[in-house]
């Protein structure tokens, strides 16, 4: 199996296990913050959401070409212009689903030698297209993690 389908699947896997755990938590708590610099459950959501809007961009248009420049990701700023905190909780949770779920259909079908596309993203080192794949799912499950952990409490 190809880095691209393994990642696929295992996206896809995160998904099914994620959503009813996510649905569970409640909108309130999904609300709540603990100060005001620190992201809500809604808005770490919201920041993967994202993470998925713009590495969709990065998944797609690294297969055209040789060398992909992308600028940077200002995180805190997109999470607060968006008012994640004031989304439906359970429309926010379905949008990242089914986003996710095109995504690993994305993901599945990238082709073998582009996955050695190098990217540069903002000011950071050149990586290839595997690797932002590969990360993707990292992330997501670093904050996965992040968001049951603050739903525990």
């Amino acid at each position: 199996m190809s880095i691209s389908e393994t990642v696929a699947s295992n996206l896809l896997q995160v998904l099914e296990q994620s959503v009813p755990q996510l649905k569970a938590i409640g909108a309130e708590k999904a609300s709540f913050k603990t100060s005001g610099s620190t992201w809500s459950i809604k808005e770490i959501l919201g920041h993967l959401l994202d993470s998925a809007v713009n590495n969709h961009q990065r998944f797609v248009r690294a297969q055209q070409v040789d060398h992909l420049s992308f600028p940077g990701y200002e995180q805190t700023f997109w999470t607060n212009s968006q008012h994640y905190n004031e989304s439906s909780w359970e429309e926010l949770v379905d949008l990242w689903h089914l986003y996710n779920r095109h995504l690993a259909q994305v993901i599945r079908h990238i082709a073998l030698d582009a996955l050695d596309t190098t990217c540069t993203i903002g000011t950071s080192e050149p990586v290839t297209l595997g690797f932002i794949v590969e990360d993707y799912l990292h992330h997501m499950q670093h904050h996965l993690s992040q968001i049951y952990e603050r739903s525990a409490a």
